[in-house]
């Protein structure tokens, strides 16, 4: 499949600071994509450019196939990180309005808004002002006018911020729904744990630079395993002593354990079996928050 998104050697500065640094990456079509990273790594500034609203100091991006021209926002779903709702607007009027801003007609809008009100449920809410209404169905709100002129690539900068968990998992339905339609899908997020099973390739940045792109199940191999969590009762004095452990972290009912590289789990297993009862031994694959820290510590070493 031709590639949606593609950025070559793209930096943007703002007076001294150096918010994207020469960063390259492809997205295809049809994918979920994670742009990853800390709190200021630079992953807005990257959509910014990405869909005109600063322009890069160097390089080049290429939306479609195409070199970046304005009308291919027709052609794009943004959710903003900062939300953009008109307060005192009632709801249903808001996502007509909106939808009719990128070339929907009313009459669609509004068959199309009420639909998607009464799935995430905010059919009951429809009549009342955006003010009178939470921060998460706010989210949702913004959510589906993200949706309403049926884009080809949805763009979304923190999408689960405020959310709860059933309405997580409410968007998650819908985003995957939206992939197995062909869609393409670009996360943005400093939640790594949130996304990392819905995304067939990422991006990791920080310091406005790539540490770790590519296909995310060959990442994860690359990594091995190295990570058990590991439910037991008893003492937790053996993993201090084992010299198998490189670290780990006690939650009090379970604890997750990192390995030393080369250190064989079935040898914890048999120390953890000699010391305490095991409920639960599993060998896990790292998270890319773990991915992360170990890379970007390296970079920094």
């Amino acid at each position: 499949m031709p590639n949606t998104v593609q950025l070559e050697n793209v930096s943007k500065s703002y007076d001294h600071f150096v918010a994207v640094d020469a960063l390259s990456l492809e997205i295809r079509a049809g994918s979920v994509y994670g742009l990853l990273g800390p709190n200021g790594a630079g992953k807005t500034s990257t959509i910014r450019m990405m869909i005109g609203i600063t322009v890069p100091d160097s390089g080049a991006i290429r939306l479609f196939g195409e070199a970046f021209t304005r009308s291919h926002l027709a052609r794009v779903g943004y959710l903003p990180e900062e939300r953009g709702l008109y307060k005192r607007m009632k709801l249903l009027d808001q996502l007509v309005f909106l939808a009719e801003l990128k070339g929907v007609p009313a009459a669609d809008a509004t068959r199309k808004a009420a639909s998607w009100c009464q799935r995430l449920e905010l059919d009951a809410w429809m009549g009342k002002k955006i003010e009178e209404l939470s921060k998460g169905m706010q989210q949702k709100v913004q959510f589906i006018a993200t949706l309403l002129h049926d884009p080809e690539l949805l763009i979304l900068d923190e999408p689960f911020a405020g959310l709860d968990p059933a309405n997580v998992v409410a968007l998650k339905d819908v985003l995957l729904e939206q992939k197995q339609a062909g869609k393409t899908i670009l996360f943005s997020t400093h939640r790594m744990d949130q996304v990392e099973r819905l995304c067939d390739s990422i991006c990791l940045i920080d310091h406005g630079k790539a540490v770790l792109q590519g296909d995310l199940k060959q990442i994860k191999g690359k990594f091995g395993r190295h990570d058990v969590q590991l439910e037991y009762e008893g003492e937790d004095n053996f993993l201090g002593d084992a010299e198998l452990v490189q670290s780990f972290n006690n939650y009090g009912n379970y604890v997750e354990v990192r390995l030393k590289p080369g250190a064989d789990p079935q040898d914890l297993l048999r120390l953890a079996v000699s010391r305490a009862r095991v409920n639960k031994f599993e060998l896990m694959e790292p998270s890319l928050e773990a991915i992360f820290l170990e890379v970007v510590g390296k970079r920094d070493a």
